[in-house]
C-alpha cells in the first residue's frame, strides 16, 4: 500500500497523462516519463503496447485494484448481455470505493479504499468494510454519523476540483447519497480519455 502511495505521481509520468486530474501532478510540468531516458524519442508502440497502455491507465485510475480483481471484472463483464467495454467500466464504477470517491466524501480514490476499510461507510444502513463491494441501483450510501467531522471528509466535500456525476445523487448536509443507475462510458467524468475497448482487446488476445 505504501509503495503505491509514494509512487502514484510517477504513474502519471509513466502513462504520459494527468491520470486523476490533480493540480499537483508532476506531469503538468514534465510531460515525459521518469528516468534518465524519459526525454528520449521512442519508437511507435505496437498494437500490444497501445492495448497495454490503455489497460494500465484504466487499472491505475481505480487505485488499489489488483490485476486479479481487474481481470475478474473483465470476465464478469463478458458474461453480461450487451457491450463488454460498457459493462466493464460500469462494474468498475459500482465498486464502493469508486462510489464514495464520486460522491466527494474523500479527496482521492486512494483514500476511498482506506475510508471504507476503516468502517466509516454505511450501505443501506449497514456497515460495509469491503472496498470492492458492488453497489446496486438505488442503494443508499452514507458516512457514519461518528465520522462526519473528520477533516479529510469536510475538505473533500468543499473542494471544487470535481463535480458529482449525474448517475449519483448526494445530500451533502446529511452526508448521504444514492447510486441511481449504472453509467455508460460517456457519463463517467474521467480526466483523461479512457479506451476500455482496447482493454477488452488486450484480455481477449
Amino acid at each position: 500500500m505504501t509503495r503505491i502511495l509514494k509512487a502514484k505521481y510517477k504513474v502519471d509520468r509513466r502513462l504520459k497523462c494527468n491520470l486523476w486530474g490533480r493540480p499537483k501532478s508532476p506531469f503538468n510540468k514534465r510531460e515525459y516519463p521518469p528516468g534518465i531516458h524519459g526525454q528520449n524519442k521512442r519508437r511507435k508502440p505496437s498494437d500490444y503496447g497501445i492495448q497495454l497502455m490503455a489497460k494500465q491507465k484504466l487499472k491505475c485510475y481505480y487505485g488499489y485494484i489488483t490485476e486479479k480483481q481487474f481481470r475478474n471484472l473483465f470476465v464478469k463483464a463478458t458474461r453480461i448481455k450487451g457491450d463488454t467495454s460498457q459493462n466493464f467500466v460500469e462494474l468498475l464504477e459500482r465498486r464502493l470505493d469508486s462510489v464514495i470517491y464520486r460522491m466527494k466524501f474523500v479527496p482521492t480514490i486512494f483514500s476511498a479504499r482506506q475510508f471504507v476499510s476503516h468502517g466509516h461507510i454505511l450501505v443501506n444502513g449497514k456497515k460495509v468494510t469491503i472496498a470492492s463491494y458492488s453497489v446496486s441501483d438505488e442503494d443508499i450510501i452514507e458516512v457514519k454519523e461518528k465520522s462526519r467531522e473528520i477533516p479529510i471528509v469536510l475538505e473533500a466535500m468543499s473542494s471544487t476540483e470535481r463535480d458529482v456525476p449525474e448517475y449519483i445523487s448526494v445530500d451533502f448536509d446529511k452526508m448521504k447519497g444514492k447510486f441511481l443507475k449504472g453509467p455508460k462510458l460517456n457519463d463517467i467524468p474521467y480526466p483523461v480519455i479512457m479506451e476500455p475497448n482496447l482493454v477488452i482487446e488486450y484480455y481477449s488476445r
